[in-house]
């Protein structure tokens, strides 16, 4: 990890003017599938229980009159959410504050926001610098549980993309959950317009962005794996996540402190370098539910999500 980035007046030299001053033209920020889909709850300590149903009652005829009537059960297990944090600092000498004709803070602030969100998309679908305490990863653990289709697996005269997409609903349904949404990447758009019979008749329409009536996401650009057999799509029940916000994200301007690197070395001093640094925190868990239910009562082989994945 670096400890001695900064933001240098090579930077941001195209945005100080000579004498007239110029505009910043920013693309949207991007949004995060997490933040975005998951349901939310506010946690007032580091870690939540959240119990999760875990064996189903089971009822018995009697036989005859008087015959005994057995006895059942119900059982939870404990899931928890576990908090963690995620954070940067960003420094900036004070002379190119001085010398900037725009508002650098902030330009930089929804640039962290989006940046937090993207660490925290990666962590959660794909595993990438994932927290210990945190749970597998959603592509890891819908593969664990066999809930993969791959593209192409059906041939055209049988409804190609658009069947495929069938079952990588049915691989959700199956496990007893309905689907309730998609999230999958900008470049599959292309893949969804050209999907076609044999005779060239469209089999899905999605301009108004769903799929069997569920909304789809275009998020995380850059962060999905490529090459073969690796996740492109990703559906399911969103209900059984939960994310929880222990600290959303806050900013604070330092000007007093010193930034070190993890073997304690100094890289800046603000105070006699006359420097200020912006920092960016927030503090969240998230789980999935995945609660028995009476389609799948295994919890080896039952997930909420399934993923397609690319031929």
């Amino acid at each position: 990890m670096p400890y001695n980035s900064i933001v240098s007046r090579s930077n941001v030299q195209s945005l100080i003017p000579e004498e007239v001053a110029s505009g910043i033209i920013e693309s949207a920020t991007v949004a995060s599938a997490a933040l975005s889909l998951f349901p939310r709850v506010q946690m007032s300590t580091n870690q939540t229980r959240m119990p999760a149903l875990a064996a189903l009652p089971s009822a018995y005829f009697v036989s005859g009159d008087t015959g005994l009537k057995q006895t059942t059960e119900m059982a939870w297990e404990n899931k928890f959410l576990n908090v963690e944090e995620v954070a940067a600092i960003v420094p900036i000498p004070e002379a190119v504050l001085d010398d900037s004709s725009f508002d650098v803070w902030g330009t930089i602030q929804p640039r962290l926001a989006e940046s937090i969100g993207r660490t925290i998309d990666a962590a959660i679908f794909f595993g990438t610098n994932k927290p210990a305490s945190w749970p597998t990863d959603v592509v890891a653990s819908a593969t664990a549980a066999s809930a993969t289709y791959t593209r192409g697996t059906t041939a055209a005269a049988s409804g190609g993309v658009a069947e495929d997409l069938n079952q990588t609903m049915a691989k959700v349904e199956a496990d007893g959950f309905p689907v309730n949404g998609w999230v999958t990447k900008t470049t599959f758009r292309s893949v969804l317009r050209s999907a076609r019979d044999t005779t060239g008749q469209k089999l899905l329409d999605v301009s108004n962005d769903t799929i069997e009536g569920s909304p789809v996401y275009y998020v995380m650009p850059g962060l999905w794996p490529s090459g073969s057999g690796v996740a492109e799509l990703i559906t399911g029940d969103w209900s059984q996540m939960m994310l929880g916000v222990r600290q959303d994200i806050t900013y604070k301007i330092l000007d007093q402190a010193v930034i070190q690197d993890g073997s304690g070395t100094i890289q800046y001093n603000l105070a006699q370098q006359d420097m200020v640094a912006l920092r960016v925190v927030m503090r969240l868990a998230w789980q999935v539910a995945n609660p028995i239910n009476y389609e799948n009562t295994s919890a080896a082989t039952r997930y909420p999500f399934s993923v397609l994945l690319t031929p």
